[in-house]
């Protein structure tokens, strides 16, 4: 039997963000054990057929019950054993708005509410009839195993920060990031402290975004969670599922100074992972560079497509490879977000998107996980190098990938060779550009 929740440690919440509230309506969740299940597959099996008749709104920013969890969609439900490589989660279309008691995104049947109180509508693609697909790659372990005669509980985690893209018209749109496994609801926490090398203390006035990774398949720390410490410097991500995991914090004080990202490694539900100092490095660095993308006719021409950037950190000689957070803005989301599109700055032939990311200036302090306490060590300072990550996604298709590669990396600068930064300073990336869009 499997019982399926919803789960989001988010950042984006205001102050920090823009979001009071962030409003779903589900009306489905379905898991497959084909990881490439299509659309019209008849491999699906349904884990929460009450909700067909009664769609559950969730608070995506709400208050977690004891056991972390946003809500329960589904408890309870027979499923016959196997390993499940695929899940998909439906929403409501704004036709069933009015059907939907208590209602407070009023006309829509999804919606943000921002900081000031306005209510806006959450655009959707095709979240309402395929759903929002949820593939191997993100589901720990690569899938999700039921064994016969046993109960397993499904988490659902909506990446709700790297979920929602401000568009040029001021529209709000769902471009869903979402992460499902196993939890155990009896030991499914990781959480710690962050503080300053310098004075032992939190940041004074300041913030900090802490993240929680995990390697994908090709070895890269990915960004599964993320939230804000607290003005203790205390922060907590659950549920977890079982794994391995680094956690990744990166931060500013209330008088501008920045700090080195603090990483500890190896991390699992259960463990505390006690205090990350973060080492004062000057003031925030900049990368910027440009995105272009075409199509694949003959003679090319530019076409849209989503940008999903990140900033990546190789760690000294373990050669770990972390994502690097970026701190929310309270007029921003998702900083590393873009939308191609024509412009008179764009190479010939194409769409592009020009970008500014703030980083670190310096490598991080690492240390790994001990029940003991973790031994942190900067392995060195400024300037930090950098590669940046561009995946590319199909506009309004929720989230499928585009082009004919749809990851690109340049750790490459245009004017001194490797890409580096230097705090309070700006590094200049060579251009990622996308071929064989849709």
């Amino acid at each position: 039997m499997v019982t399926t929740t919803v789960s989001d440690p988010a950042a984006c919440e205001a102050p920090s963000g823009p979001f009071a509230h962030v409003y779903v309506t589900i009306t489905d969740v379905q898991a497959s054990t084909s990881a490439s299940a299509g659309n019209s597959s008849s491999g699906f099996v349904d884990l929460t057929p009450n909700l067909s008749s009664a769609p559950q709104q969730v608070d995506l920013l709400g208050e977690a019950t004891n056991h972390c969890f946003l809500a329960s969609l589904g408890s309870n439900v027979e499923l016959q054993a196997g390993s499940y490589q695929q899940f998909r989660v439906l929403l409501a279309p704004d036709s069933a708005a009015s059907s939907i008691s208590n209602n407070p995104c009023g006309a829509y049947a999804n919606c943000v509410v921002l900081a000031d109180g306005s209510v806006h509508d959450l655009a959707l693609s095709s979240e309402t009839k395929t759903g929002i697909k949820i593939p191997a790659g993100q589901i720990a372990g690569g899938q999700f195993t039921v064994a016969q005669g046993k109960t397993a509980d499904l988490d659902i985690n909506f990446l709700t920060c790297e979920s929602i893209v401000q568009e040029g018209n001021g529209t709000y749109r769902l471009k869903p990031v979402l992460h499902a496994g196993e939890v155990n609801v009896t030991s499914t926490s990781i959480n710690g402290t962050i503080v300053s090398s310098a004075t032992h203390q939190p940041l004074a006035g300041g913030s900090v975004i802490v993240a929680l990774e995990q390697k994908d398949l090709t070895g890269v720390d990915r960004i599964l969670m993320t939230t804000m410490a607290d003005s203790s410097g205390n922060f907590s991500f659950c549920p977890v599922p079982s794994g391995s995991y680094e956690i990744v914090a990166v931060g500013v004080d209330g008088s501008g100074v920045a700090y080195s990202a603090g990483v500890e490694t190896g991390v699992s539900p259960g463990d505390a992972a006690g205090t990350i100092p973060l080492v004062p490095a000057g003031q925030m660095a900049t990368i910027e560079g440009s995105v272009t993308s075409q199509n694949s006719a003959t003679p090319p021409a530019g076409t849209a497509a989503d940008i999903q950037l990140s900033a990546l950190q190789t760690e000294g000689s373990s050669g770990l490879v972390i994502t690097i957070p970026m701190l929310p803005a309270p007029t921003s989301a998702n900083a590393g977000a873009y939308l191609t599109a024509p412009g008179g700055n764009c190479a010939s032939n194409t769409d592009c998107a020009d970008y500014s990311i703030s980083v670190p200036g310096s490598y991080a302090n690492v240390g790994a996980y001990t029940t003991n306490g973790a031994a942190f060590t900067l392995a060195a300072g400024a300037p930090a190098s950098y590669t940046v990550d561009a995946l590319a996604y199909v506009p309004q298709s929720g989230g499928t990938p585009d082009c004919s590669k749809s990851e690109l990396q340049t750790n490459q600068s245009t004017t001194q060779g490797s890409l580096s930064a230097t705090p309070g300073s700006t590094g200049m990336a060579t251009t990622l550009a996308f071929t064989g869009c849709q």
